[in-house]
């Protein structure tokens, strides 16, 4: 009983950090338990489409100038997390499995004179996921990556290059059995 009450004001918690922040722009959305959005005060635009459903575990980042645009019939499953520094646009009617990740970003670093990385500075390309897209359990996606519509991205997959439109993505690894 405690935990109802308990995730039932965390809920409304989430919508009303949505609805008082003034770049953010939605109208119908469905809230799992233990969602967390992390919104910057000058983010550009976070746009969510109606009809978009979080489940669980949620987690939504969009930092300072970052673009966020959520199609309508939106599904993220539990364990999910969007982590948007740039721009970030998935389309209508797309699903995620449980897991799934995306980073518009990578950490900055160089490799000469000697091999530094810079913990606070980082490189970022735009993500673009089309509409009618199923993204399998356990997927990433990482910057500068466009997949098309109407494309399945299998379990386990990590996307570092464009998908074209009707593709299909398998993460082709093999099993080795041996005897004990």
């Amino acid at each position: 009983m405690f935990y109802e009450i308990f995730a039932k004001l965390q809920r409304k918690s989430q919508i009303s950090l949505l609805k008082k922040h003034p770049h953010v722009f939605f109208k119908e959305i469905k809230l799992g338990n233990n969602n967390h959005f992390i919104l910057h005060d000058h983010l550009k635009k976070v746009s969510i489409g109606n009809a978009v459903s979080f489940r669980n575990f949620v987690h939504i980042l969009v930092q300072k100038n970052g673009v966020l645009e959520l199609g309508n019939n939106f599904f993220m499953n539990n364990f999910c997390s969007i982590n948007c520094l740039d721009h970030i646009s998935i389309g209508d009617n797309t699903l995620f499995g449980e897991n799934v990740k995306l980073y518009d970003h990578n950490h900055a670093y160089q490799t000469s004179p000697e091999y530094k990385l810079f913990p606070s500075d980082f490189t970022t390309a735009p993500i673009k996921i089309g509409k009618n897209c199923w993204l399998g359990s356990n997927v990433i996606v990482l910057k500068g990556v466009t997949i098309g519509d109407n494309c399945i991205i299998g379990a386990g997959c990590c996307i570092y290059k464009d998908v074209p439109a009707n593709t299909r993505v398998v993460n082709k690894q093999e099993l080795i059995f041996k005897e004990q």
